[in-house]
């Protein structure tokens, strides 16, 4: 039986695409973006949640979801290894050398976008 405070990895995974679903067109977020806001998850798992949200309906925008400083470091889970920057790219975003130009633009922090007034 689980403890009324815990939560299953589905219901995590489920949390963490719900926060990445409401990342705006043309802006991104971080994976530790996500976990502060959520608070009960670690970067590394907004990591995993997203190399498993290819599937998910409604879609998730995992290709909004990069590192700490800007890199494109998901990209090797896509279906190609162009595909994250080719989707961001799409979006008015400006890519050099697998990082985001202009990153702190372009961030979009639920903590502080989602704040309640």
């Amino acid at each position: 039986m689980r403890g009324k405070n815990t939560k299953t990895r589905h219901s995590y995974f489920q949390d963490i695409f719900d926060v990445v679903r409401l990342t705006p067109h043309g802006r991104v977020t971080t994976y530790g973006s996500v976990a502060n806001y959520l608070g009960t998850v670690t970067p590394r798992m907004v990591g995993w949640a997203m190399n498993k949200s290819f599937r998910e309906d409604p879609p998730v925008p995992a290709h909004r979801v990069v590192n700490r400083k800007g890199e494109l470091s998901g990209r090797n889970f896509f279906s190609s290894p162009t595909m994250m920057q080719e989707m961001l790219e799409s979006e008015g975003i400006t890519i050099e050398q697998n990082q985001i130009r202009d990153f702190k633009e372009v961030l979009w922090d639920p903590s502080i976008e989602l704040k309640e007034e």
